[in-house]
């Protein structure tokens, strides 16, 4: 058991040792990789910019399209609206029409239903 133990221990001191041990340094940048690394990022920030303008033109041609969709929508309604309250003022004038008539073929019975009485009692007299 003390060995078992002694071999533990032993392997515990080990490990510690393994994991305090200094890392390698790492060699400092030489300046070709510095410009090498400059030039990558002024290039990743002219990307961005090119995406960024693209994505406002896109947003620019959306709106413009949706805006003369809507010119376009309102037109049409405009244009149902005048056809519809031509079509309202056509019927307006055919009831007018109509009732005119009617009421003009009511004097005219009227007026044949009087002459014809007046023949019956004309008639009847004689």
């Amino acid at each position: 058991m003390n060995k078992l133990i002694a071999a533990l221990i032993a392997g515990l001191f080990a490990t510690s040792v393994f994991a305090q041990a200094v890392a390698p340094a790492t060699a400092p940048a030489t300046p070709a990789v510095v410009k090498a690394e400059t030039k990558a990022a002024k290039a990743d920030v002219k990307a961005d910019k090119a995406e960024v303008k693209a994505d406002v033109k896109a947003d620019a041609k959306v709106e413009k399209a949706q805006a003369k969709a809507a010119k376009a929508k309102a037109k049409r309604q405009a244009k149902s609206a005048k056809a519809k309250a031509k079509s309202n003022a056509a019927l307006t004038k055919a009831k007018v029409d109509a009732s005119a008539d009617k009421t003009a073929a009511k004097a005219d019975t009227a007026a044949v239903k009087a002459d014809g009485k007046a023949d019956v009692k004309a008639a009847t007299a004689k």
